[in-house]
Order: C-alpha cells, then structure tokens, then sequence
C-alpha cells in the first residue's frame, strides 16, 4: 500500500513557494544547505555545487586467454573470456600504481583520497577489478558499478577462426571506425552507447554521486576498468576528436592506464599526467596535442575557438 503525503498550506514547516521548498530531511542531503528568504522569511535549500573528481583513470583490463591465443573465441563466449596468470599479476601490479600515484599526489594534508569505480561486466574486466582492488583499503574504495555500455566491442559470432581473420581484414580496407562486424558492432555502435554512459557519468559528477554522504572530498579517483577499443572511443567522445584522429590512435597495452587529470581550470587534461612523448606514442597529433594545452587551464563548458576541429580553422579558404 502507498501513502501519498499531504498538501499543507503556507503556515505549516513545509513550505512550497515559488519552486522553493522546505522541510528537508537534511540527514539524507547532507550536502544541503538551508537559506531564509528576506522578505518572507520561508527557509529553502541550496546545493553547494560537489567538487568534481581529481582524475577519471582508465585502464585496460590484464592479459586475457585471448589476448594469448585467439582460438579461445571459438570455444568461449567472449563476455566469459578471463585473465592469465600473467594478466592476474598485472592487474595487482596495476593496483598498486593507482594507490602509488593518488596517494603521493593527494597525500600531505590532504589524506581523504578515495577511488570509485566503474567496471566492465566481461569476466576479464571483473578479474582485474578484483585484483588491482587489493591495494586499497575498504575506507579508500567510495564504491563499485557494473557499467553495461563499458562492454567490449561486439566483434558477433567468432565461432569460425578462418572467418574472423577474413572479418578483421575487411575491416582494415572499410576503416577501424565504420566497419560492422557481421553479428556485431562497429566502433561507431560504440561510440553511440559511449555516449550515454559519458552522460551518466558528467550527471553523476555535476551532483556529487561518489561523494559520501556528509562529505565533500576534492580527491576522489574515478577509475574505469573496461577493453582498448572502448577505451579510445571513451577518449575521442570526451575530448570530440574525429574519425580520422581516432584511427590514429594506438591501443592500450594490457593493464596500462591513461588519466585526465583535472586542470587549473577545473576541465580534465591528459597532458596533467602525462608528457608529450607518451601522448604522442599513444597516437595524438599536434592539434590534438595543442588542445590538451588548452584543456589545461580552460575551465568547464568553454570551447576552444582555435581547435582545428570547433573553429574556424577547420575551413582552409582564410588568409594566415
């Protein structure tokens, strides 16, 4: 049985008043504040916007039986795919890196780091999260999500080994970026789900969802456990790079990481942690580079004007 609660008027506690309200339960919301209005004198609620968290870190999932040996697709569904030993002790190894680097750098007065995490359900995904997640205490780890869209690309039914090479060939001659897989996905079905997830997580960010309550920590770690490609998709949505800057990219080596660190400007720059040469290996262009120069010290919700890509430089017809 519901029981809907009842409308008050204007006298009671609750208040209801020009899209304000009162009466909160400030134990749930701690993050609430209460205001008085001068005139009327009606108490309301304002949120003070949460930090956002100091780095999204993604990493890709250890060595996995297939990685070694790519048959296993033809005996294995892929979701059930796990970790070699090899890809076990990386996976622990890479645990210890994260702990290593957030601590040291949100260390000294600052000791309520915290890591959050969102995971791929694939088995080799859930193995490394597992394995990496014993470097931290239970008070450092803010919580874990199983995130469906963090999936590995859907490459179909890779039953016949001849024919997944003949596939994979293909998809060289059509581009990494458009070509389907018969059965499957291409990278730009991934890109599509990579999208909506990209909006869960700027919403999650925007109301504070990995901060406990009563707590208001600007050293929280989001650390994303998901599969190469999906990875670089997650990359080029973020930071609106196009296709052809995405079939540049080179993949991640197995349990390696890339961070966005948060700039002086509050937006998230790969170039905070790492230098030039390793962004330049991973597949960056000079433009692509320049604008993790700006991504720097820009702040959220500003464009950069002078991207090849966003402004009006893409257009070639103007006089330097």
């Amino acid at each position: 049985m519901f029981f809907f609660p009842k409308i008050v008027c204007c006298s009671e506690e609750t208040v209801i008043s020009a899209g304000k309200w009162t009466g909160v339960n400030l134990d749930r919301f701690p993050e609430k504040h209460i205001n008085v209005n001068p005139v009327n004198g009606v108490r309301f609620p304002v949120t003070i916007p949460p930090p956002r968290p100091k780095r999204i870190i993604l990493v890709r999932h250890g060595q996995s039986q297939g990685n070694v040996d790519e048959e296993v697709y033809t005996r294995v569904p892929d979701p059930k795919i796990g970790l070699t030993e090899r890809g076990i002790s990386e996976a622990e190894e890479c645990g210890r890196r994260i702990r290593d680097m957030v601590a040291c750098k949100d260390g000294g007065d600052h000791h309520d780091w915290k890591v959050y995490f969102y995971v791929s359900p694939y088995r080799r995904t859930l193995e490394t999260l597992r394995n990496l997640g014993k470097a931290f205490e239970r008070d450092r780890i803010a919580g874990v999500r199983e995130e469906s869209r963090l999936r590995e690309q859907d490459f179909g039914n890779f039953q016949d080994r001849e024919q997944m090479k003949i596939d994979k060939e293909k998809r060289k001659h059509y581009g990494r970026f458009f070509y389907r897989f018969p059965n499957g996905e291409s990278a730009a079905d991934v890109y599509d789900r990579i999208t909506g997830f990209r909006e869960t997580l700027r919403a999650d960010i925007d109301i504070g969802r990995f901060q406990p309550p009563g707590e208001q920590s600007p050293n929280m770690n989001i650390v994303i456990v998901s599969h190469g490609l999906t990875l670089r998709v997650f990359l080029m949505r973020w930071y609106k790079w196009t296709v052809e800057q995405f079939d540049g990219l080179n993949n991640m080596g197995n349990c390696n990481m890339m961070v966005m660190e948060r700039g002086y400007g509050g937006r998230y720059c790969l170039l905070m942690h790492h230098t030039e040469d390793e962004l330049t290996h991973f597949g960056l262009t000079k433009d692509m580079l320049r604008d993790q120069e700006w991504q720097m010290n820009a702040k959220p919700g500003e464009l950069n004007y002078h991207s090849t890509i966003t402004g009006p430089d893409f257009f070639d017809h103007f006089e330097a």
